[in-house]
C-alpha cells in the first residue's frame, strides 16, 4: 500500500467512516427502506462485534478485516437510521397523518416576516390540530403567505394564529430540469402551505418564543437597522446584509446573476472566508491575554463562542456550521497539544453536521464548501509551488490565484452539475472581489462597534457604500465581458463521479508517480466523453413539444434536434429571471438552442403542424360551423380565457389530448376537465401534474 493511501487508512480513520455513514444517508434517502431493516443491520453488527472480541487473540488477529467491514456497515445502517428518524413523514404525530381540511389549525410563526410582491411570508410549525372542539397535539412545519394589504402588525415572532383554510401541499413545478422545491422543503421539515386572507385567521392572545431565537432575531434586527440607517443604496444595502449575516432578502437578482457569473457568489452565501476573518479578529483582540495556566482556557472559550455566535447570527448555514465546527476542533486541538490530521478533522466536522441533519448532504452550499476547503488542502501548495519569486507583492498575487484555482478544482464537478455553467474570468473576479470583501466585512464589524457614535458610524458608512459600489461595479463589469461565462453545460451523476475519478488517478499519478493512477485517469476521462456523446447524439435525434406549468402565463417550446421554437407570453423571453428560472434549465436538459425555423414545423395562427402531430392552440375565442368531415387534432392545448366549450369542439374536431396550462382561469378549468371526462377525452392540468411533454419519436 502506498504511504498516500496508508496515511488516510491509519492517519484519518474518519475519512471511512464518513464515507459509510454517508452511503447508508443516501441509500435510505433513495430507497426508503423499512426501519426495521437498518434496526436489524446495526443489531447483527454490533453482536458480531461482541462475539469478535471475546475470541483468541490469533483469531482476531486473522479475522480483524471482518471486523473493519462489520464497523463500517454499522455505520451504514446508522446513517440511514438517523435519515429515516429526521424524515418528519415517520413521525408518529405528524401533523400530516391526522390533518383534515375541516380541522382548525394553531400554527407558530417561526420567524420574522419576509416581504414578497404581493404576500409576506414566513416559515411556521403546527402546534395542534382542533375538530369539533377536541385539541390534538401534533407537530410539522408549514408556510404562511399572508396578503399584504391586509397584515396586521401584531404577527412577529412567536406568534399564535388559528385558521380553518385547506392546507395545500406543496409541489414542483413538473418542469424538465426544474429545481425540485419540494425535496428542498422536505429536507427542512416542511410539507404544506397556506395564502391567508383577511378574516381567514384570528391571532391568538399567547405567544410561543424560544429566549435563544429571540436573542437571535432581535440581535440580527438591530445589526440590520445599523446597516440600513449608515449606509446608502439599494444594492449597496442588500449586499452588506448579505455579506455580515447571510440576510438575502434584500438582494438585487440582477446582481446576485452577475456574482454567479463570474465565480464569485461564494462571497454573498457566507462560507469560511466569513467564519476565518472572524476567527483572525478574534486572535488579533486576544492576543494581550496572558498565557499562564490561569487563563490557558480563557482564550479558547471566547474564541469558540464568538464562532458560534457568530455562526448563529449568520442563520446557522451548513457551510458557516462546517467552518465553526472545524475551527473549534483546531482551536481545540491546539489547546490540547494535539497534532490531528486536517482530513480528519474535516471528516469528522461533516459528521457531526450530518448527525445533526442528515438531508444537508443535498446542500449546494454544504457540497461546496467541503469540496473547496479540501481541494484548497490538497491542490494549493502543489500549485503554490509552480512558480516562486522573491517579490513580496508578486508573491501575494501568486498566492490568492493559487487558493482560487485549487479551490476550482474540486467545486467544478459540482458547480458544472448544479449551476451548468462554468465562469472562464473567475481569476480575475476573485483576485479583486475577495480581498475587498474581507475588507468590507471587517468594516461592516466595526460599523456594528461604533454604531453609538453617529457621526463615526456614518463616515464609516460612507466608506463603506463606496467600497461596495466599487466591488459590485467590478464584479458587473467583469460580468459583461464578452465570454465571460461558459453557460448550458448539462451533466449527470455519473458524469460527475467519473470527473472525480479524473481528479484522483491524475493527482495520485502527480504526487506517487504511479502509472495506475495515470491509467485510471485516462480510462474516466473516455467514459466520461464517451457519455456525453452519446448524450448529444440522442438530443440530436429528438423531437418533442413540452408545455411549460408557469403561473398565470402560457409557454411551449417546440423541440426539434437541437434547436426550439418557443410560443408564449413574451414576457417570458424578456425577463431574465422568469426565463432562467422557468425555462432555461429544460432547455439546458434538452441541449437546445433557438432556432429561427425548425424543420417539420408549419405554423399558421392557433395551427401548428408538427412531425406528424396536428397542434391547436386555443388562447382567444374561436368561431366554427360544424362539418360532417371532422378534423383530428392530436394535441389541443387551452390557454388563457377562452369563451368555448370542449363539447362544441368535438362537433368539428377530433380531439386525442387537452392540455391547459398555466395560464387557465381556475374557475373555466372545472368546467372544462367535467367536459373531457363527460366525453371520454385524456387531459393534463399542467398545474396540477406538472409539464407536459410529448415525444413524437
Amino acid at each position: 500500500m502506498s504511504s498516500w493511501v496508508n496515511y488516510f487508512w491509519k492517519k484519518a480513520p474518519f475519512v471511512r467512516l464518513l464515507t459509510s455513514f454517508m452511503t447508508g444517508i443516501v441509500l435510505q434517502w433513495n430507497c426508503q427502506m423499512a426501519v426495521g431493516i437498518w434496526w436489524s443491520i446495526l443489531g447483527v453488527c454490533i453482536v458480531a462485534v461482541i462475539f469478535f472480541f471475546y475470541m483468541p487473540l490469533s483469531q482476531r488477529y486473522k479475522l480483524g478485516f471482518f471486523n473493519g467491514l462489520t464497523l463500517l456497515i454499522s455505520f451504514v445502517s446508522i446513517g440511514g437510521l438517523l435519515t429515516w428518524y429526521t424524515d418528519i413523514r415517520h413521525s408518529s404525530n405528524w401533523a400530516g397523518h391526522y390533518y383534515r381540511q375541516t380541522n382548525y389549525v394553531v400554527a407558530t410563526v417561526d420567524e420574522t416576516l419576509v416581504e414578497k410582491p404581493k404576500s409576506f411570508k414566513a416559515n411556521a410549525s403546527i402546534r395542534h390540530l382542533v375538530e369539533n372542539g377536541k385539541v390534538f397535539t401534533v407537530q410539522g412545519k408549514i408556510i404562511l403567505y399572508f396578503k399584504k394589504d391586509s397584515l396586521p402588525p401584531l404577527i412577529v415572532y412567536g406568534s399564535q394564529i388559528i385558521f380553518n383554510k385547506p392546507l395545500q401541499e406543496i409541489k414542483n413545478s413538473g418542469n424538465p430540469g426544474g429545481f425540485d422545491y419540494k425535496r428542498y422543503s422536505l429536507f427542512r421539515g416542511i410539507t404544506h402551505q397556506v395564502y391567508l386572507k383577511p378574516g381567514e385567521f384570528t391571532c391568538l392572545a399567547s405567544t410561543n418564543k424560544k429566549w435563544l431565537n429571540s436573542f437571535l432575531i432581535a440581535t440580527r434586527d438591530k445589526v440590520l437597522r445599523i446597516l440600513r440607517t449608515n449606509i446608502n443604496g439599494d444594492k449597496e444595502v442588500g449586499l452588506a446584509e448579505a455579506l455580515l449575516i447571510g440576510y438575502k432578502d434584500d438582494l438585487d437578482k440582477t446582481l446576485v446573476q452577475s456574482y454567479t457569473n463570474t465565480g464569485v457568489v461564494h462571497i454573498i452565501a457566507i462560507s469560511g472566508l466569513h467564519l476565518g476573518l472572524i476567527y483572525w479578529l478574534l486572535l488579533l483582540l486576544l492576543k494581550p491575554l496572558p498565557r499562564r495556566n490561569s487563563a490557558k482556557w480563557l482564550r479558547p472559550i471566547i474564541v469558540i463562542l464568538g464562532l458560534w455566535v457568530f455562526s448563529l447570527l449568520a442563520g446557522a448555514q451548513p457551510s458557516i456550521l462546517r467552518s465553526a465546527i472545524m475551527l473549534s476542533c483546531i482551536v481545540l486541538g491546539e489547546n490540547l497539544s494535539q497534532k490531528t490530521s486536517i482530513y480528519n478533522t474535516l471528516a469528522l466536522s461533516a459528521f457531526i453536521l450530518l448527525c445533526c441533519n442528515p438531508y444537508w448532504l443535498w446542500d449546494v452550499g454544504f457540497q461546496l464548501s467541503y469540496s473547496a476547503v479540501l481541494s484548497i488542502i490538497i491542490f494549493m501548495q502543489p500549485i503554490y509551488n509552480l512558480y516562486y519569486t522573491k517579490n513580496r507583492l508578486l508573491d501575494l498575487f501568486w498566492k490568492l490565484n493559487a487558493v482560487t484555482i485549487a479551490a476550482q478544482l474540486l467545486t467544478l464537478p459540482v458547480s458544472i452539475y448544479h449551476f451548468h455553467q462554468y465562469p472562464t474570468y473567475f481569476l480575475l473576479s476573485n483576485f479583486v472581489a475577495v480581498p475587498l470583501s474581507s475588507l468590507i466585512l471587517l468594516g461592516e464589524i466595526f460599523l456594528c462597534a461604533v454604531s453609538f457614535f453617529p457621526s463615526i458610524a456614518l463616515l464609516t458608512g460612507d466608506i463603506l457604500h463606496w467600497l461596495i459600489w466599487l466591488m459590485n461595479g467590478y464584479v458587473e463589469r467583469v460580468g459583461s465581458l464578452a465570454y465571460s461565462l461558459w453557460d448550458g453545460l448539462q451533466i449527470n451523476i455519473a458524469q460527475v463521479i467519473l470527473l472525480y475519478l479524473v481528479l484522483a488517478g491524475t493527482t495520485y499519478w502527480f504526487f506517487e508517480k504511479k502509472k495506475p493512477g495515470f491509467q485510471l485517469g485516462l480510462v474516466a476521462l473516455f467514459f466520461f466523453f464517451l457519455l456525453r456523446v452519446i448524450s448529444f447524439w440522442q438530443a440530436d435525434r429528438q423531437q418533442k413539444i413540452i408545455v411549460y406549468n408557469v403561473p398565470q402565463h402560457s409557454a411551449i417550446d417546440f423541440i426539434n434536434g437541437c434547436h426550439f421554437l418557443f410560443m408564449g407570453d413574451s414576457t417570458l423571453v424578456e425577463n431574465d429571471f422568469a426565463r432562467n428560472f422557468h425555462l432555461s434549465p429544460s432547455r439546458t436538459l434538452q441541449r437546445v438552442r433557438t432556432g429561427a425555423s425548425l424543420k417539420n414545423l408549419i405554423a399558421d395562427n392557433k395551427y401548428v403542424s408538427f412531425g406528424s402531430k396536428n397542434i391547436v392552440v386555443l388562447d382567444s375565442d374561436i368561431f366554427f360551423s360544424s362539418s360532417v368531415a371532422k378534423h383530428q387534432i392530436d394535441v389541443l392545448i387551452v390557454s388563457k380565457n377562452p369563451r368555448v366549450y370542449i363539447s362544441q369542439l368535438t362537433a368539428s374536431f377530433t380531439i386525442k389530448q387537452v392540455v391547459f396550462d398555466g395560464s387557465v382561469a381556475a374557475g373555466r378549468l372545472k368546467y372544462w376537465k367535467k367536459d373531457c371526462d363527460s366525453l371520454h377525452i385524456p387531459y393534463h392540468d399542467v398545474v396540477e401534474k406538472g409539464a407536459f411533454v410529448m415525444n413524437l419519436n
